[in-house]
């Protein structure tokens, strides 16, 4: 029995095939025209978004401080950039921090006391302004907080952990060799006291010293007034008004009042926030990006907790 051979096909399935083939590859390619033409809407969109928004005319810029203070060299240009725009006519400090790194609030103060001398400067705390948050405040000329307001925790910090009990019970035993005898004191598995506590206290009398001359200077309080109010004690903004605390209660409309009638700032000016400078474009890419790998790795969006000299009044994260 031998093979058959296939039939012919036909000219009408030839031409059936040839057709088809030729739609499957016009409607590939305009998949992926459309998926350009698509993609180059986004960018085009993004990029239009994430163009500079600069103001027109004159007006007040907002100063956001919140969250855990840390030195910040981004920050320090941005404050140096409303000193030399003409176009600023005033700067509002809008806190809501516990604090941070006595360096942290050190530049801030700074930074802030050298925008004093070009621009009016007013400091607006909302539900809390404390420790180093509020060493930035008195970096203002005037200071408002609502009258519920968390103010003060005049002080410095540190703190030790001994886990040395725990170490020994579960049989974990450190060594080390150290070039002095304070050389990466206090260690963790030993108790703080002795040479390292003095070193330690020293370090943190320097700081707090300097604190309360500050405030002091700043606020028109004698040096013994400051320190009966620099225990680390958080009062509410109405006690912080009657101790000289601050200055009055109020919000950013009491603020506006202020400059218009003390030092003449238009009160029909915007107030447009500066810092954080608005994420745009890219920038929100990223901002989603980041919170993606950050959950991925387990690690939390809330604030991290600091080592070393702080200036913080610690509240706990909410649950």
């Amino acid at each position: 029995m031998t093979d058959q051979p296939s039939p012919e096909p036909s000219r009408a399935d030839a031409h059936t095939v040839i057709a088809a083939e030729t739609y499957r590859r016009s409607r590939g390619l305009w998949r992926v025209l459309a998926f350009i033409a698509l993609a180059i809407a986004v960018i085009v969109g993004l990029g239009r978004f994430s163009l500079p928004q600069g103001p027109a005319g004159e007006y007040v810029a907002r100063l956001v401080i919140d969250g855990t203070i840390t030195t910040d060299r981004a920050r320090l240009a941005a404050i140096a950039d409303l000193a030399e725009d003409d176009a600023v006519k005033a700067v509002i400090v809008a806190i809501n921090s516990p604090g941070g790194t006595t360096a942290g609030g050190e530049e801030l103060y700074e930074a802030l006391g050298q925008l004093r001398a070009a621009k009016p400067t007013v400091a607006v705390i909302g539900e809390l302004g404390a420790s180093a948050a509020y060493m930035t405040a008195i970096a203002t000329d005037r200071i408002f907080a609502r009258r519920l307001s968390i103010v003060g925790s005049i002080g410095v910090l540190y703190q030790h952990v001994n886990a040395g009990k725990l170490l020994e019970t579960v049989g974990v035993d450190l060594d080390k060799v150290a070039s002095g005898p304070l050389k990466a004191e206090p260690d963790f598995d030993e108790p703080l006291d002795g040479a390292p506590r003095a070193s330690i206290a020293a370090l943190v009398d320097d700081s707090f010293q300097w604190f309360v001359d500050v405030v002091a200077e700043r606020r028109g309080l004698t040096r013994p007034a400051t320190l009966a109010l620099a225990d680390g004690r958080i009062v509410t903004g109405r006690v912080g008004v009657e101790s000289g605390l601050i200055d009055a209660i109020g919000g950013e409309k009491e603020a506006m009042d202020w400059l218009e009638t003390e030092r003449d700032v238009a009160a029909e000016l915007d107030i447009r926030t500066v810092w954080p400078q608005p994420q745009q474009g890219f920038d929100l890419i990223g901002t989603f990006l980041n919170g993606q790998a950050r959950a991925a790795l387990g690690l939390p969006d809330g604030p991290i907790t600091l080592d070393g000299l702080v200036s913080l009044w610690q509240v706990g994260t909410a649950s």
